[in-house]
């Protein structure tokens, strides 16, 4: 079952952080953790937009 990877768009790590309002390492504990999930590519991580929408809603709900 493939899917289709035009539709994944790829966040940096400071894109997240910048997103979230968090800094760059709270993103690489929240990946390294397992809370959210990333790709890596060389030395370097990306992960998808959907991810971190995902990440925020669960937290929202943990909160609410």
């Amino acid at each position: 079952m493939a899917s289709d990877l035009s539709d994944v768009k790829f966040l940096t790590v400071a894109e997240v952080a910048d997103m979230m309002r968090v800094s760059k390492m709270t993103v690489y504990r929240l990946v390294h953790s397992g809370e959210l999930p990333a790709i890596r590519f060389g030395r370097s991580f990306r992960v998808p937009e959907s991810a971190v929408e995902a990440a925020v809603q669960s937290h929202i709900a943990d909160v609410g």
